[in-house]
C-alpha cells in the first residue's frame, strides 16, 4: 500500500501533480485568485494589516506541492508588480511603493507555501505532529522574512509588538483551519473517485 492510498490529501496532490500542463495552469491561477481573495479579508492593524493570506498560503502549500506552490506565490506576487490589486486592502506595487512595510510579509508567503509544498511532497502531512511541525515551520517562515523588512522601518522592538505577538493566535487559528480544509479536500477528492 503507498501512501497516497492511505492519505487522502496527498492522493489529492500527486493527481493534481500528475494533471495535464493545462489543469495546472489553472490550478495556479484559482490559487493565486484564492490568496488574493484571503488578501482582502482583513482585520486592520498597524503596521500591517490581519489577513486570511496565510491560511491561504498554507492550504496551496500544503495541498498543491512544492513545485505548483512556487508557481502560484511567484503568479501571485507578479499580479501585484503588474498593479493588480490583489495584496491587501486591494493593494498592489503601487501601495507597497507608498506603504513598504509589508513587502517582507509577502516575500515569506512565497518562501513559506513552497516551504509547505516541499515538505507535502516528502509526506509531512501523514501524522498530526508532521502538519502541526510544518505549518508552524512555514509560518515561521512569513516571520523570518517579515520581521526584518518591518524591523527596518520601524525598529526590532515595535516590530515583534505589532507585527508579530498580536499575530500568534491568529495564525493557530489559521494553519488548524487550513489543516482541517486540506483534509475535508482529501476526503472529497477520494470520494469523488470511489
Amino acid at each position: 500500500m503507498n501512501a497516497a492510498s492511505t492519505n487522502p490529501s496527498l492522493a489529492f496532490t500527486r493527481s493534481l501533480q500528475a494533471s495535464s500542463l493545462g489543469v495546472k495552469a489553472l490550478a495556479v491561477l484559482l490559487g493565486s485568485a484564492f490568496i488574493a481573495a484571503a488578501a482582502q479579508v482583513t482585520v486592520p492593524m498597524y503596521p500591517v494589516p490581519m489577513t486570511m493570506q496565510t491560511f491561504a498560503v498554507l492550504l496551496v502549500g500544503s495541498l498543491y506541492g512544492g513545485r505548483l506552490a512556487a508557481a502560484t506565490l511567484a503568479v501571485y506576487l507578479l499580479e501585484g508588480a503588474l498593479g493588480l490589486p490583489v495584496f491587501a486592502n486591494a493593494g498592489s506595487i503601487a501601495t507597497l511603493m507608498v506603504k513598504p512595510l509589508s513587502a517582507g510579509y509577502l516575500i515569506g508567503f512565497f518562501a513559506a507555501a513552497t516551504l509547505a509544498g516541499w515538505l507535502a511532497d516528502r509526506g509531512a502531512f501523514r501524522t498530526l505532529a508532521g502538519t502541526v511541525g510544518t505549518f508552524a515551520a512555514a509560518s515561521m517562515v512569513v516571520y523570518l522574512f517579515g520581521l526584518p523588512w518591518l524591523a527596518a522601518g520601524i525598529g526590532v522592538e515595535k516590530a515583534i509588538a505589532f507585527g508579530l505577538l498580536p499575530f500568534i493566535l491568529g495564525d493557530v487559528l489559521k494553519a488548524t483551519l487550513a489543516a482541517s480544509v486540506r483534509a475535508l479536500v482529501g476526503r472529497v477528492s477520494v470520494g469523488r473517485k470511489a
